[in-house]
């Protein structure tokens, strides 16, 4: 890979830190305890309530190891370092969309601060990834999911990402 490196605000990186400690430290016990609980109730091979605990505790181990994978990789960025002149981690843009003649607006953020309701969408994500490096009056052809999606760069800022 590159640059697996993941941008995240100082604000998105704490969210996700609290997240995982909350995990680790409280979720993990309270089904640990399940697992002991249920492990007493007798023939394992027969027990719905130790194999239901043990998969509780299995994705919630994967998730922790989700988060601390992302921790490890995050690096943290500046708000008031952000460029304007081109889209980047952290922009906010307005596009029209050019098959449809309406606008968007989307700002590219980082885990932890991903809030498709709000438009603030990863930087990972297959749109955000066919607008970065982009200035205003470019145009892009974006491949997703349903289809190709073209826009029209009408405006950059930096978002608001508190």
């Amino acid at each position: 890979m590159a640059d697996d490196r993941i941008p995240m605000t100082r604000e998105g990186y704490d969210k996700k830190k609290a997240e995982l400690d909350q995990m680790q430290n409280v979720e993990m016990i309270e089904i640990t305890k399940r697992v002991a609980t249920a492990r007493d109730l007798g023939d394992l091979s027969e027990n719905a309530e130790y194999h239901a605990a043990r998969e509780d505790q299995g994705m919630l181990e994967a998730r922790i190891n989700m988060l601390r994978y992302q921790l490890s990789r995050a690096y943290i960025i500046d708000k008031d370092t952000l460029p304007t002149d081109s889209i980047a981690f952290g922009s906010r843009v307005k596009v029209k969309d050019l098959d449809m003649g309406e606008e968007e607006v989307f700002e590219l953020v980082g885990p932890g601060q991903e809030n498709p309701d709000k438009n603030r969408i990863l930087t990972s994500s297959p749109i955000a990834q066919g607008l970065l490096g982009k200035k205003k009056g470019d145009k892009v052809e974006i491949q997703v999911p349903r289809g190709v999606i073209r826009f029209k760069v009408l405006e950059i800022s930096v978002a608001d990402l508190d």
